[in-house]
């Protein structure tokens, strides 16, 4: 069986947590949400298990993660989106084939292992020439999954400029800063539809105590 994820509609522009929700119920056919962000932090302090296991994993790779907790993000967005994600019937980590599903994912280790990567791809820090070569890179990337044998991914023509080389080499400022969400996005997107396929994945932690969704499939 063949499987295509098509990239149909990119929202770059929305930021708080009533305007992601209303773009969801705006979406009734809607299955699965794949979410870059921490939306279980039940300690205090330090980090959640789940960041210490993908770690270890990950660290050498340089794809390792940040601590998140209650200290430092105390009314964290991303915790109060999937709280109502959950009273939509968004449950974390739910059978695709059963009901709505929501997970947490982290594109870095996700990128390692879809492009088999000996490390991090390097895309977000540095001058606006390395963030520039980094996302045309990353483009390159996605764009050789229009041929994968395990999902193949199809982005549509209204929003394929956003994978240009020639478009990204313009970029600079909040404008590269926004293509870089939308191509977090597509990311976050192809991850969410490994999870619906049921690929092989690493599942750090659990939906107590938080979790991190890691594909665990080369797909090129």
């Amino acid at each position: 069986m063949h499987c295509e994820l098509i990239i149909s509609v990119v929202i770059p522009s929305i930021k708080t947590v009533s305007e992601i929700l209303k773009c969801i119920k705006k979406a009734p056919h809607l299955k699965g949400l794949a979410i870059d962000a921490s939306l279980i932090i039940p300690n205090q302090t330090g980090q959640r298990l789940c960041e210490q296991q993908l770690n270890t994993c990950y660290r050498s790779k340089k794809a390792g993660c940040h601590p998140t907790n209650k200290t430092l993000y105390p009314n964290a967005d991303s915790v109060l989106l999937s709280q109502q994600l959950t009273q939509l019937g968004f449950y974390h980590l739910n059978n695709p084939d059963r009901g709505l599903w929501q997970l947490e994912c982290y594109p870095h280790p996700a990128l390692i292992e879809i492009f088999s990567l000996t490390e991090r791809h390097r895309y977000k820090k540095g001058p606006v020439t390395t963030k520039r070569q980094g996302q045309i890179t990353l483009a390159k990337y996605l764009t050789l999954l229009q041929h994968s044998p395990i999902l193949k991914l199809s982005v549509q023509e209204s929003f394929q400029h956003h994978l240009e080389p020639d478009f990204i080499a313009t970029l600079k400022g909040q404008i590269l800063k926004q293509n870089e969400n939308v191509l977090d996005s597509i990311i976050c997107a192809y991850i969410g539809g490994l999870y619906a396929i049921g690929v092989k994945n690493n599942c750090f932690g659990d939906t107590e105590n938080g979790y991190i969704y890691v594909p665990k499939k080369k797909c090129i």
